[in-house]
């Protein structure tokens, strides 16, 4: 694991390189709208030390809980603390951006079986 990635698009977002419409942060995590919502509260959640993928941030519990604990926080403001917690681990689980990220997506009633 490094803290950074330099060519990480996540990366330079929590170093501020990159604007985003940020709606939530702590010393460790980021959280800001996405760019192509899949729902009306559609926000990923981003800690700020660089890990591939869900996988790898379970080795840091500390880490993935503030992960889900700012996801909390996003729902209970945004969307009366009722969400959907969605993490893509690999490309061809729809991965995009090889630096983990929940989605935090919320909005509209959703049930067991469906995706956004």
């Amino acid at each position: 694991m490094t803290t950074t990635a330099p060519d990480c698009v996540f990366c330079q977002i929590v170093a501020g390189e990159i604007p985003s419409t940020k709606v939530y942060e702590d010393a460790d995590v980021v959280c800001f709208k996405d760019l192509e919502p899949k729902a009306s509260v559609h926000v990923l959640a981003v800690p700020k030390e660089h890990y591939a993928n869900i996988v790898e941030l379970s080795a840091n519990k500390d880490l993935l809980a503030a992960v889900v604990k700012a996801a909390g926080a996003v729902a209970k403001e945004h969307a009366r603390g009722e969400f959907r917690f969605l993490f893509n681990t690999g490309e061809s689980a729809g991965q995009s951006v090889f630096h983990v990220h929940g989605h935090i997506l919320a909005g509209k009633a959703q049930s067991e079986g469906d995706l956004f």
